[in-house]
């Protein structure tokens, strides 16, 4: 049974950083690529970063774009998120996600998800 468990979430100032972290198990986690996505109150789900099985690549959504870094660390099944310079429009719930539809570079969902943590920026 595959697992996805996210932690890092919380409340933060505008300009601030947060660290997410997802832990994975009941998947050949350093043989797949791994991305987050978020979903803000009334909106879709959207793509927010990838990375690729061995750590070489990494893929960014335009919004967060040289503020956010995905990393992993294949002995440890995690997947890391780190978000500096947040803005209130990073709010939202942000979700793990494993074995992705479409290409790692653009995906368009996922075949797993984790429970999600919530982000929230304020002014």
């Amino acid at each position: 049974q595959v697992q996805l468990v996210e932690s890092g979430g919380g409340l933060v100032q505008a300009g601030g950083s947060l660290r997410l972290s997802c832990v994975a198990s009941g998947l050949p986690f350093s043989s797949i690529a791994m991305g987050w996505f978020r979903q803000a109150p009334g909106k879709e789900r959207e793509f927010v970063a990838t990375i690729n099985w061995t750590g070489g690549s990494t893929y960014y959504a335009d919004s967060v774009k040289g503020r956010f870094t995905i990393s992993r660390d294949n002995p440890k099944n995690t997947v890391h998120l780190r978000m500096n310079s947040l803005i209130p429009e990073d709010t939202a719930v942000y979700y793990c996600a494993a074995r992705m539809y479409g290409t790692t570079a653009n995906p368009n969902g996922a075949a797993h998800w984790g429970q999600g943590t919530q982000v929230t920026v304020s002014l």
